[in-house]
């Protein structure tokens, strides 16, 4: 064998190192893009099976107030807005309205996976039954649902006297029921409803 001769020699040319930096780039550059994307999904699955747990506690509060649903509104227009905070925290009232309700049957664990609190809006649907709700009062959330971005203050709209229609909600003669919106973070909005 002469000196120099590479017959024998084993080894990988320029072009097969460089096609298998590009394939290797190319799946982390696909998985880069991708995680995002599934880790929203992750949140959004999660946001979903906390609007189940709210429905829960709702029909929990519901069998020990003999089939009634919380009350109270904190202004004229009949929309009730209740955040978690220290006041809610230790207080003592009733149990019978929205902040009550949060305060005993949700607790100040009843957080987004963004480790923000939800808040809830609680406004009646103002519709007859199978009638798109609308907007009943100024500032009504559902007149202008489909403008709210995410996160939105982590809030989930609880519609009265209402049942799920796709992304949206229509009105029912059971002043019992009640649909909950929450718009996601990947896109649209998530309604269920019990």
């Amino acid at each position: 064998m002469r000196k120099g001769d590479s017959r024998g020699k084993k080894g990988f040319t320029i072009i097969e190192v460089a096609l298998v930096l590009a394939i290797g780039g190319l799946i982390f550059l696909m998985v880069f893009i991708a995680l995002p994307g599934l880790r929203a999904s992750q949140r959004d699955s999660a946001r979903r099976e906390d609007v189940s747990k709210f429905l829960s506690a709702v029909k929990k509060y519901q069998q020990n107030n003999r089939g009634a649903l919380p009350g109270g509104s904190d202004s004229s227009s009949g929309i009730v807005n209740v955040q978690w905070s220290d006041d809610l925290k230790n207080s003592t009232g009733n149990n019978t309205y929205w902040s009550g309700f949060y305060r005993d049957y949700l607790g100040e664990n009843f957080m987004d996976p963004d480790g923000e609190n939800y808040s809830l809006t609680i406004v009646k649907c103002g519709a007859n039954a199978d009638v798109q709700c609308n907007d009943s009062g100024s500032g009504n959330p559902l007149s202008n649902l489909a403008d709210l971005g995410f996160p939105n203050d982590y809030k989930m709209i609880v519609v009265l006297q209402a049942s799920c229609k796709g992304e949206g909600v229509v009105g029912t003669s059971n002043p019992r029921k009640l649909a909950v919106l929450y718009k996601l973070e990947g896109a649209g909005t998530y309604c269920s409803n019990m």
